[in-house]
């Protein structure tokens, strides 16, 4: 919501808007923007001068703000609609959807198109750090923007991603995730289903052949279709995969004939197929591959996935975006290919909606199986019933008998007092959640800087 509140203040709008709690990097964001923030929700701030209130999936009836629109029957849309109607009409929409990878996919798009010189804009859920922001505004034709298979207001529970008119649309993967939007995976596929058929005849989507469920969506499109992955049989085929400390590189062949040898700054196979649709976007818009892959080697990658955010005598703290058991597993193996000799620690918080249930209790096992020390948080959300909630003790009981070493403990001080009087030179930790985990990145640098030398 802030990113598109800066973007239309960039249109020349005059944006204002509400929201309980915001604090720094977000409120000096919106300062730097231009964008003025109102704490709270108040009915007063629903002055007569206001010709459009856009509406986030947060806001629910009840609210006062809410309801004072209502009774006045000011206009209003959601998020998705008036990203669409302002930025999307005139543009050829690149959308990129998934279960996993969707910001770091949007963000290798957007920046090789624009180091390609196509000057796109880009819209994604992250900080991309070649933009260092979450948005770019350019003057080409091409919009790059992470499509969401999450809800777009309380009056349209139907996904964001079915509201951005794709031109070039790519599903990187497929599986159950937001459970409390979502009650089982048919209605997941049934979304994606809705959104591959949103694509015109002379569109392109390109699916994950990775994923079985992606790679099924063929058989709905209207348009032309290509598959990219790392399985035989795929159009965009990556191959000879080496994974090192500093990156990845791979080969590429699309249809059995060589593209070429790529590199990237990303650890693993994941990463080789997000850089797969960057490849396969520039090819379809008529980018050579020298250039395209001279654009990958200097991506930067995104905040929060995989981020080193400080060392201390060789133990070096990770930040890193995933929770949902696939992406932590594919994390983890990541790592582990990069670093086959050093002990990794994954520090674990509950708390999106799906991680917080015992929907994904038993995948959690094998996923954080991935790692030598495994330390779990508390359930972030609180008012989930015992039999719906998940246990981060069972989870913990699982993984000893199968020979990791786990813990669940009970608070973020517990969990640094413990990493950090454990924690050896050569460690790697990957702090894992997808929220702020209360800060326990800069509490565990400092304790691991105090202890006794």
């Amino acid at each position: 919501m802030a990113t598109v509140a800066a973007m239309l203040k960039h249109r020349g709008w005059d944006v204002r808007g509400s929201d309980h709690g915001v604090y720094p990097p977000m409120s000096t964001f919106l300062e730097g923007e231009g964008v003025r923030l109102m704490e709270g929700y108040q009915p007063e701030h629903i002055t007569s001068d206001l010709d459009l209130i856009v509406v986030g999936n947060a806001i629910s009836r009840g609210n006062p703000e809410l309801e004072t629109v209502l009774d006045r029957k000011i206009r209003y849309c959601s998020l998705p609609e008036i990203v669409r109607d302002q930025f999307l009409w005139g543009s050829r929409s690149i959308v990129v959807t998934g279960t996993h990878g969707k910001t770091t996919t949007t963000s290798l798009v957007g920046w090789v198109l624009a180091e390609c010189g196509r000057d796109p804009s880009v819209l994604v859920g992250g900080i991309a750090s070649n933009f260092n922001a979450s948005y770019r505004l350019g003057h080409g034709r091409e919009f790059v923007i992470e499509g969401d298979e999450y809800d777009s207001a309380f009056f349209d529970k139907t996904a964001k991603f079915l509201k951005y008119l794709p031109d070039i649309a790519i599903v990187n993967n497929l599986e159950f995730d937001h459970a409390d939007i979502y009650p089982d995976i048919g209605a997941v596929e049934l979304a994606f289903k809705r959104f591959v058929v949103l694509v015109p005849r002379n569109g392109m989507l390109l699916l994950g052949g990775d994923s079985a469920r992606a790679l099924a969506l063929r058989e709905h499109a209207k348009s032309r279709v290509e598959t990219f992955g790392t399985s035989d049989g795929c159009d965009w085929f990556a191959s000879d995969i080496a994974v090192r400390p500093s990156g990845t590189s791979f080969k590429v062949r699309r249809k059995g004939a060589l593209v070429g040898t790529f590199e990237v700054p990303l650890l693993g196979a994941h990463n080789v197929r997000n850089a797969l649709v960057a490849i396969a976007v520039a090819a379809t818009l008529g980018l050579d591959a020298g250039p395209v892959a001279n654009a990958l080697r200097k991506f930067q990658g995104v905040k929060r996935r995989l981020e080193l955010r400080g060392s201390v005598g060789d133990i070096r703290v990770y930040d890193d975006f995933a929770h949902h058991p696939t992406a932590i597993a594919e994390t983890l193996a990541a790592l582990r290919l990069a670093h086959p000799d050093q002990r990794i620690w994954a520090l674990f918080e509950p708390r999106s909606a799906s991680s917080c249930l015992k929907v994904f209790q038993d995948e959690f096992v094998q996923a954080l199986d991935g790692a030598d020390e495994v330390v779990l948080a508390p359930v972030f959300r609180g008012n989930i019933p015992e039999e719906h909630r998940l246990s981060p003790t069972e989870i913990a009981t699982a993984l000893i008998t199968r020979g990791t070493s786990a813990h669940a403990l009970s608070s973020t001080a517990e969990i640094v007092q413990h990493v950090s009087a454990s924690a050896a030179p050569g460690d790697l930790i990957v702090v894992m959640s997808n929220g702020g985990f209360d800060g326990i990145h800069d509490k565990l640098l400092a304790a691991l800087k105090g202890r006794p030398q």
